[in-house]
C-alpha cells in the first residue's frame, strides 16, 4: 500500500492531468480574414505638447503586434485590412504624496487615456471603440524617472489595446 504523502502526489499527478485542457480561451483569435492592419501616428488632443508620445505610443504598439499576433503591420491605410486610430485624449503629472513637513510633493503621478477605435475593413465594420488609461508612479523632480513613469503607462495601455485586439472577438 502507497504511504500517505506518495499518495497525495498521485492523486493531485491525476487531478492535474485529468484537468488538462478544460480551460480555454474562447474568441480570442483574430479572424482569418484580417491580414494586414494600419496603425497611424496617434493624434494628440491632451494639450501635454509631449511629440515623442504620439510616435513611441503608436511604435510601441505596432512592434508587440507584429512580434505577438498574426497580423502584419502596413503604412497603407488602403490595401489594410484593418485600421486602427488612437488619440492621446489626456496627460497629467499631478503631486501623488505629500510630504507631512514641507508639504511638497514626494511623489508625482503620471496618467494618460488614449481613446482608440479598430475597424474590420474587410466587413467595413466598427470592432471596438474604447478608452484605455496607464498610470505610473515616480520621485518628483527626478527627469529621467519621470520619462521612464511615461514609457511605462505608455507599455500598460499597449498592453490593453492589443489584449483587446486579440481577443475581442
Amino acid at each position: 500500500m502507497l504511504k500517505t504523502g506518495a499518495a497525495r502526489v498521485l492523486l493531485l499527478f491525476f487531478v492535474a492531468v485529468s484537468l488538462q485542457g478544460c480551460y480555454s480561451f474562447t474568441g480570442g483569435s483574430i479572424p482569418s480574414h484580417l491580414k494586414t492592419i494600419a496603425i497611424p501616428v496617434f493624434d494628440d488632443s491632451s494639450g501635454a505638447g509631449i511629440a515623442q508620445l504620439r510616435s513611441e505610443c503608436t511604435k510601441a504598439l505596432v512592434d508587440k503586434i507584429e512580434s505577438q499576433s498574426p497580423l502584419r503591420f502596413t503604412p497603407s491605410i488602403a490595401s489594410a485590412d484593418a485600421l486602427l486610430e488612437g488619440t492621446i485624449t489626456s496627460f497629467s503629472d499631478v503631486p501623488g504624496q505629500l510630504s507631512g513637513t514641507t508639504e511638497r510633493a514626494i511623489t508625482n503621478r503620471i496618467t494618460l487615456v488614449v481613446h482608440v477605435t479598430m475597424t474590420d475593413r474587410v466587413k467595413k465594420i466598427p470592432v471596438f471603440t474604447q478608452s484605455f488609461v496607464g498610470f505610473a508612479d515616480y520621485y518628483s523632480g527626478n527627469y529621467v524617472a519621470q520619462q521612464q513613469a511615461i514609457l511605462v503607462s505608455l507599455g500598460q495601455i499597449n498592453d490593453e489595446i492589443f489584449d483587446r485586439i486579440v481577443s475581442g472577438w
